[in-house]
């Protein structure tokens, strides 16, 4: 293995962590309607949990089937 082909293994690592963060504080931030959970009620608090468990769901069926497809 060469310099460049470290280089760009290096590079990619980084970008794929940066991008996957970036992806679920998005989707966490959609779950709670883009409030703060210290502003929001009882209800609200429930409702955003129920959100984001489901959008950690739909991203696991995602994986998955990515997976599948190769």
């Amino acid at each position: 293995m060469n310099a460049n082909q470290l280089i760009n293994m290096a590079i990619r690592m980084i970008m794929r962590r940066g991008i996957n963060a970036g992806i679920n504080r998005g989707i966490d931030m959609a779950s709670r309607g883009g409030k703060r959970p210290e502003d929001m009620t009882a209800e609200e608090r429930e409702a955003a949990a129920n959100n984001h468990d489901n959008a950690h769901g739909a991203r696991r069926g995602l994986n998955i089937a990515r997976r599948f497809m190769r």
